[in-house]
């Protein structure tokens, strides 16, 4: 399932007016492009948003604030400013922070952490593995086992989960975990979701007995 983050909307409703690229096709490149860019800055939003809830003060916490409220002035812009806007760097900066936020969430838990970023783990079998406070980030885990393996405050940050395989598992403490994600996995009605998340109605809502196969 495609999702952009509430993107689509502010682009066609605050930034062009309301106009519609079908009925003013002149429009339909410069919106295109613009769209490009507002769905990264609505995903940064949305990590951003999270981010809040996991750093309760301090320093680190009004950096946090501070680039959320730049990311959604940025959202403001016009159309020229975000059509030149260099969101590849931006998203680099923020990362970065998003970095420290879950290095402040994982690094307390008092056991050992495994580093997975940008791994190749098409395919894996992390069946019922203790990934807890892991560092997913940006791994690919196209097709991997993951069923009844604990992902709790494990970091999903650009994770590619689809066909991964997440029934029985725990993600419900999971940190940087989008709706894409889950709707690109397999999971059923055993699979520990964050509460602010809903559950892919194509997951299966049926409880086996016994491990999950």
């Amino acid at each position: 399932m495609f999702d952009c983050f509430g993107a689509g909307q502010q682009v066609t409703q605050v930034t062009f007016g309301g106009q519609d690229w079908r009925r003013d096709p002149e429009t339909a490149a410069s919106m295109f492009d613009v769209f490009t860019v507002m769905r990264q800055l609505h995903e940064l939003l949305w990590y951003l948003t999270e981010a809040q809830t996991l750093v309760p003060g301090g320093v680190l916490r009004l950096d946090v604030d501070d680039a959320r409220d730049r990311t959604e002035r940025h959202t403001q812009s016009g159309a020229d400013q975000l059509a030149g806007f260099d969101a590849a760097g931006y998203r680099l900066q923020v990362g970065a922070l998003l970095g420290r936020v879950s290095d402040f969430v994982r690094t307390p838990l008092g056991h050992p952490i495994t580093d997975h970023r940008g791994a190749d783990l098409v395919q894996a079998s992390f069946r019922g593995a203790d990934l807890r406070g892991a560092s997913l980030r940006g791994a690919y885990l196209i097709g991997a086992d993951l069923r009844g393996s604990d992902l709790s405050h494990a970091d999903l940050l650009g994770a590619d989960l689809r066909a991964a395989d997440l029934r029985g598992a725990d993600l419900g403490t999971s940190i940087f975990l989008t709706r894409p994600q889950l709707e690109a996995a397999r999971g059923d009605a055993r699979t520990i979701i964050p509460a602010s998340h809903t559950r892919p109605t194509h997951w299966s809502k049926k409880r086996r007995q016994g491990p999950p196969t």
